[in-house]
């Protein structure tokens, strides 16, 4: 466990929630795409797939770690795990938030084109997703680091001048 503490550069014992929560979060992952792509098959098959998946994901995200280390100034290396967390929480929640919002306003498939619909539903989620992000950061105490990230994402947009 020291050498598992040293890696990830944790210092007090709260901070191992976040691998925990990180390496949970990926076996769900790897867990829902098995059960997509092997609906039909039996399921020690979808075990094993799991369990592969989970594998491949992992070496996926510490690659992305080495990638990103330099890139993001974070003082700790768990403190990556956090940022990749509120990155996935606030991806998934900015479209759970839009469509019920969506609906509310009435705007659905069937009344409105369904370009338009999809226009309007990425828009609507890319809103939620600047705000989430934020929250988010907050919440996992991040604050610093998304509110940067943030500043830099409304400039490419064009939007720096309401900063």
């Amino acid at each position: 466990m020291e050498k598992f503490k040293q890696r990830w550069e944790i210092q007090k014992n709260w901070q191992l929630l976040f691998p925990l929560l990180g390496i949970l979060i990926i076996l769900y992952s790897a867990f829902k795409i098995s059960n997509r792509l092997a609906a039909n098959f039996h399921t020690s098959i979808k075990i094993v797939l799991t369990i592969v998946l989970a594998y491949a994901l992992m070496h996926f995200f510490l690659y992305l770690f080495k990638k990103v280390k330099n890139k993001w100034q974070v003082t700790y290396r768990w403190e990556m795990i956090t940022i990749f967390i509120v990155f996935a929480i606030t991806g998934s929640s900015s479209l759970f938030v839009g469509r019920p919002l969506m609906k509310w306003i009435g705007i659905t498939k069937e009344n409105l084109n369904i370009f338009v619909y999809w226009i309007l539903y990425i828009i609507i989620g890319l809103i939620f997703y600047q705000i989430l992000l934020v929250t988010f950061g907050w919440l996992f105490g991040q604050h610093k680091f998304f509110w940067e990230f943030e500043k830099k994402m409304l400039k490419r947009f064009g939007l720096g001048r309401f900063l």
